[in-house]
């Protein structure tokens, strides 16, 4: 391997690269300003200044009314499981939950551990391109609706759903709304301030910040019941001492993003439509999603009669890194549940590799990855039997986002 040699990084939707001044941002909370924030000596004031100051920093991204309405998380996932698990625990005579069946496994797997314990879900599904049933999804709203839990952007297929449309609906409703806004932030703008939404869950390795950390927005006067008792951090909603270093990279990251939001969100979108339309021109492929609302840095695209794992190796040989499909979900031998709820076809199904670019990536890496794909894709094409001679009624192309 050649010292000119690079590698090429297109598996941003699982996790991105820290900046370098996020990082470099961090670093004094390893060192030198080590002190809890709860203490009330100067060793401490001086963290839980730099804590309310990556909490304001946040709610400048989000648009939030108030800086109090960010309650900082381990994540994600640990957002989102509180929203649910507090609606459910708060609003009385409401026992019932409505989600989609192409969320993150961080809702789809607890909303499934409530459902064996006798919770009824509503699981919404959607069409070939992904976009939800919002007639079924109104159907679902009831006066027994506790919360509404819908994400922001598909993070397989970059889909994008009306989430103010639909925390309307819910809130006409009577329940709480909550979104899994992870992929969404730092890649749309969001606008907190006069909204609909009652909860809002985000990670910070999600927007080139640091891993283990996230938030969970919580609208004002909105009943709450926390995950995690302890003491009293965070206004008493989530207990234990603060991960100071991964705050405050979470609020330079919300920084970094705002400001460069805007520019960054035509480049990379032109990015991911060249690199679409040179991996299209082979042909037996097509793009998986509503390419016309999407996040600007997700195309995925199915092979058909080819399998998404072996173009991913071979990717990864060539020093090129993407995705089957979520990092989660990785190592299963089963498709994803979000194509299989899209009912792609079985021709395609296995064949679906991710692509998701971010600020970082370049004109040079798009145009490498395009030729490096086309030289695997005539290899793989070459072995695949049923390539060769495919079945009388895939002899004619499928367009799989019609």
């Amino acid at each position: 391997m050649s010292e000119a040699w690079m590698p090429i990084y297109l598996d941003n939707n699982a996790t991105t690269r820290a900046d370098p001044a996020v990082v470099q941002a961090m670093l004094p909370y390893l060192a030198e300003q080590f002190g809890n924030a709860s203490s009330a000596h100067a060793f401490g004031s001086e963290v839980a200044k730099a804590v309310k100051q990556a909490r304001r920093s946040l709610q400048g991204l989000l648009g939030s009314a108030y800086d109090h309405e960010i309650v900082f998380t381990s994540g994600g996932t640990e957002a989102n499981n509180t929203a649910i698990l507090s609606a459910l625990a708060t609003q009385d005579g409401r026992d019932e939950i409505v989600t989609t069946s192409v969320e993150h496994s961080a809702v789809l797997a607890l909303v499934e551990q409530l459902a064996t314990k006798g919770v009824k879900t509503h699981v919404i599904g959607v069409d070939s391109r992904g976009r939800l049933d919002i007639e079924a999804f109104r159907s679902a709203l009831g006066p027994r609706t506790a919360i509404a839990s819908v994400m922001w952007a598909n993070n397989e297929t970059g889909t994008i759903f009306p989430v103010e449309f639909l925390a309307g609906l819910t809130r006409a409703a009577g329940a709480l709304f909550h979104t899994d806004a992870v992929q969404a932030i730092g890649k749309v703008a969001i606008d907190l301030s006069d909204s609909a939404f009652d909860m809002l869950s985000l990670s910070a390795h999600k927007l080139h910040g640091p891993k283990g950390v996230g938030a969970l927005y919580l609208r004002k006067d909105t009943k709450f019941r926390p995950l995690i008792w302890g003491g009293s951090q965070e206004r008493g909603r989530r207990a234990g001492t603060e991960n100071i270093p991964g705050i405050v990279g979470l609020g330079k990251a919300a920084e970094l993003a705002a400001e460069r939001l805007e520019p960054e969100r035509a480049r990379i979108g032109g990015l991911r439509d060249r690199l679409e339309q040179a991996i299209l021109h082979n042909g037996g492929c097509s793009v998986l999603g509503d390419v016309g609302n999407r996040l600007p840095n997700t195309t995925n695209i199915a092979f058909e009669h080819l399998e998404g794992e072996a173009i991913v190796h071979h990717l990864n040989r060539a020093g090129i890194a993407a995705s089957v499909a979520s990092a989660c979900s990785s190592g299963s031998l089963e498709p994803s549940h979000v194509l299989r709820a899209m009912d792609v076809p079985a021709m395609s199904l296995r064949g679906a590799v991710r692509f998701s670019l971010s600020r970082e990536t370049t004109v040079e890496e798009v145009a490498e990855v395009a030729h490096v794909l086309s030289d695997i894709m005539a290899q793989l094409r070459a072995m695949s039997r049923e390539y060769s001679n495919p079945p009388s009624d895939a002899l004619q192309s499928r367009e799989l986002t019609s």
